[in-house]
């Protein structure tokens, strides 16, 4: 386990530990992340989750979840996914939002805003957050 500030200050024993809040401090993929809990810094063995921020604008690029599961609660903001092999379906969410992806599925996630970030609680089924992300190529247009 890991316990360095990229990771967060785990503070606790014996089952149950805590990191208490943060600003961003890791990014990946055009998404800036406060510390979360995960493998590296709790021993987590099949979850991990962090608060997710893409800037006004911003785009995580296309990528695919190996073999685990992904769900989101969106905080603040509007994004727009386009999913499927061909990135050919369009799907929108908000505030209040909760969105599950399937393992596999390639996507894409565009923030709707130009000038407000999207912030989401994100919960995978992997305990090691990226290192089982791939990047997908997005198909030329016909």
């Amino acid at each position: 386990m890991e316990n360095g500030a990229e990771f967060g200050k785990v503070e606790g024993a014996d089952g149950i530990f805590t990191i208490r809040s943060s600003g961003n401090v890791r990014g990946w993929n055009g998404i800036r992340y406060k510390a979360g809990l995960s493998g590296r810094n709790v021993g987590a063995k099949k979850l991990s989750m962090n608060v997710a921020t893409i800037p006004p604008g911003g785009v995580a690029y296309a990528h695919i979840h190996v073999d685990f599961e992904v769900m989101l609660y969106i905080l603040a903001g509007r994004v727009r996914h386009e999913y499927g092999p061909a990135l050919e379906h369009m799907l929108e969410n908000e505030a209040g939002d909760f969105i599950f992806i399937e393992p596999g599925v390639p996507h894409e996630v565009f923030n709707m805003s130009d000038k407000e970030p999207v912030t989401a609680v994100v919960a995978r089924s992997d305990a090691s957050e990226w290192e089982n992300i791939v990047s997908f190529k997005r198909p030329a247009k016909a």
